[in-house]
């Protein structure tokens, strides 16, 4: 009996410093709960990534739309009538200048040919003739053998079958063109495109009817729009620095890829058209590959003009398109985050080109965006540099544009 009071008695003991224990684990706890992780019971500042702005001089590039144009183009036309015999090319290949292209029926014209010959062998038989009788009339004349009016009916009759000889040559001249014309050459170099006209199609020279369409597309024109207030406003901008022929010129493609050649600006229009308030500027284009084709709508970027005291900011440090316009988060004294307004002018590389809202020697904002977002407005932050990354830069971009 004694033996079985003395096991439960201890089995108690142990419960009880159990249970003290517990409670000293529990209240531990909870003091290291309140105390958090920081000094004070205090959670420490977030660090984010900024960047200190400095002016310095910038290219204000400008995107603008644009439509490529063929450096030259030809339109193949008939200029004699007459029935299509053979197409002598390949639809969409490259021709040369000179090379024959469609050949029209050319007996008609071979007959008018051989005619005009005929009519010049006649006219000269007549000149010869002529020449002749006056040569005999002219000592005759002298010798007052024959009348002064006969031998001036001699002369003249010379000349009047000299000029039919040189008639009769134009003609024969006229009727070899024409026959030529029925073998119609590519009147440049360049790309033909599909053939307009089928064999035994009758086409006129009086229609001129289109055969086919030969464009030079190793150069190409870029014809560009661009508002012009847009362009004072940059003029503006740039000072003395004025929008000049001869700048580089990028092109864009639909799937944002950049070519990696560049075209140069030629000229800008001095009219503003009145339905759109647009002017047109014109970029000529090395094309060798035939990335470019008429009628193909991309973008271009130009360097317009240079601003002397320009702020870079990285893109994902920017929102853009939001209820307040492009904004950022500027860093102040007092290390708490604060939201600010701002003005892009153009697009360099990575960064955007700041033009108004932000100061040199201030601190932006450029990661660490969702340290701060559960927490309350005005809550400092432990700003350090940030360095960025090459290969992030386009998903840094593609982070911007969401938020």
């Amino acid at each position: 009996m004694r033996s079985a009071n003395s096991s439960n008695l201890s089995l108690t003991r142990v419960a009880v410093a159990t249970l003290a224990a517990l409670a000293l684990l529990s209240a531990c706890g909870k003091k290291d709960a309140a105390a958090g992780p920081g000094a004070g019971g205090h959670m420490p500042p977030p660090e984010v990534g900024v960047i200190t702005t400095k002016s310095q001089q910038v290219a204000l590039q400008t995107e603008l739309p644009a439509r490529v144009d063929a450096f030259r183009v030809a339109q193949v036309r008939a200029r004699v009538n007459g029935v299509v015999l053979k197409r002598l090319f390949t639809e969409g290949s490259e021709v040369k200048q000179g090379q024959s292209l469609f050949q029209i029926d050319p007996e008609p014209y071979l007959a008018q040919v051989n005619s005009a010959k005929a009519a010049v062998g006649k006219a000269e038989a007549s000149v010869a003739s002529a020449t002749a009788l006056s040569e005999r009339y002219k000592p005759l004349v002298a010798t007052e053998a024959i009348s002064k009016q006969e031998y001036t009916n001699a002369v003249a009759a010379q000349k009047q079958a000299e000029s039919d000889l040189a008639s009769a040559k134009a003609a024969q001249r006229i009727a070899q063109i024409n026959y030529d014309y029925s073998n119609v050459y590519a009147p440049i170099s360049g790309r033909i495109g599909r053939a307009l006209v089928t064999e035994g199609a009758l086409v006129s020279a009086t229609e001129a009817t289109q055969l086919a369409l030969v464009q030079q597309l190793d150069k190409v024109y870029l014809n560009i729009t661009q508002s012009a207030s847009d362009l004072q406003r940059l003029r503006h901008q740039a000072g003395a620095r004025n929008i000049s022929n001869g700048l580089p010129v990028s092109v864009v493609l639909d799937d944002g890829s950049v070519l990696p050649r560049q075209g140069r600006l030629l000229f800008s229009d001095v009219t503003v058209d009145p339905s759109t308030g647009q002017v047109t500027l014109r970029a000529e284009m090395d094309n060798p590959d035939r990335a470019l084709l008429p009628g193909q709508y991309v973008r271009v970027r130009l360097a317009q003009a240079e601003l002397p005291n320009g702020i870079l900011v990285p893109q994902q440090a920017v929102t853009r398109g939001g209820q307040q316009g492009d904004t950022l988060m500027v860093i102040g004294a007092d290390n708490k985050p604060a939201q600010r307004t701002i003005k892009i002018g153009s697009q360099d590389g990575p960064n955007w080109v700041v033009t108004d809202g932000l100061k040199a020697g201030e601190k932006v904002m450029v990661d660490g965006f969702q340290k701060i977002a559960m927490m309350p407005p005005g809550t400092p932050v432990k700003p350090v540099p940030w360095t960025p990354v090459a290969d992030n830069a386009p998903a840094a971009a593609a982070a911007a544009a969401s938020r």
